[in-house]
């Protein structure tokens, strides 16, 4: 005769269901602009608020995916890469955290590389990239990547012709490498048009907490509009090879742009869902002769809130 199913403790569940909120809450904080709470969001139509709660469904459910895309990728030992390319304000970066958001950092970690400094400006050109590639087991999201030097080092002038001429020699080459290494590699370039760049960046001018996103050097790209244009069709022709290809993310949307990119990678690779084995939180061990000792109220943080 089997036992009785042992009462669900009504303060746990409670718990439990705070904790779930708390995490989509992280989402909403990301998408919400507290200063819109009181005006624009209350005056949304019902079709608006349908939209929303579509893409906060869609996101989570791909989210649910990529937890199983990461199970797969330790399972299996698989190393992944991923190319996020686009003009500034093209919602690179937005997209990178919600695919990063619910995944172990330890298994996923984003690669977003400053200026070369000195002695990186006299190494082989691919050499300081190569330090952040996956092993086995892991994922890494290069935020720009190697293709810098066909994007702003070009328009900038910030290399020579011969070694632009050489990069693009080279990268097929680099590219077939890393694929016949066993890593996959996946190259995304977001594409924004030019009114919606010019409105994201005045939104980055008007908001105190979005100007640190502005630096002189993407002020200076978006004077230069044609010319990345221009680098952009160039890199796009030259390296689009059959062992890495380019796929063109629609970004003018960044809700529609960050859900089609999300289904589009997990439709790239062959995961399946992991077994593992139940998990059982192991009774606390109790010793009758511990003892708590208080913390000085000098160390508490003062609960303002």
């Amino acid at each position: 005769m089997s036992s009785p199913t042992p009462p669900i403790d009504q303060d746990l569940l409670r718990r439990l269901q705070d904790d779930v909120i708390d995490s989509y809450d992280e989402e909403l904080e990301m998408e919400i602009d507290d200063r819109l709470l009181g005006g624009e969001l209350q005056g949304l139509s019902a079709e608006a608020r349908e939209t929303r709660r579509m893409y906060f469904r869609e996101l989570f459910r791909l989210q649910g995916e990529l937890v199983k895309l990461q199970d797969w990728v330790v399972h299996t030992g698989a190393k992944v890469v991923v190319l996020f390319e686009g003009r500034d304000a093209a919602g690179k970066g937005g997209a990178i955290k919600r695919i990063t958001q619910r995944l172990n950092p330890r298994v996923c970690r984003v690669a977003a590389l400053p200026a070369p400094n000195d002695r990186e400006k006299t190494q082989w050109y691919f050499q300081r990239y190569v330090a952040h590639l996956p092993g086995a087991g892991e994922i890494v999201l290069f935020d720009r990547s190697w293709y810098n030097r066909a994007g702003v080092e070009r328009v900038m002038g910030f290399c020579s012709d011969d070694e632009l001429e050489e990069f693009f020699r080279s990268v097929p080459e680099f590219e077939k490498m890393l694929v016949r290494s066993g890593i996959k590699l996946f190259k995304y370039w977001f594409s924004v048009s030019d009114d919606e760049q010019e409105a994201r960046f005045m939104a980055r001018i008007q908001d105190p907490l979005k100007q640190w996103k502005l630096s002189p050097m993407d002020l200076e790209s978006r004077r230069r509009w044609e010319d990345y244009t221009g680098a952009k069709e160039v890199m796009l022709e030259r390296t689009h090879i059959p062992e890495a290809p380019w796929w063109v993310v629609q970004a003018v949307d960044k809700k529609r742009s960050r859900l089609n990119c999300m289904h589009h990678l997990l439709q790239q690779m062959p995961y399946h869902e992991i077994e593992h084995e139940p998990v059982a939180l192991p009774p606390r061990v109790r010793r009758e002769d511990y003892i708590r000792q208080p913390v000085p109220q000098s160390m508490i943080v003062p609960e303002i809130y």
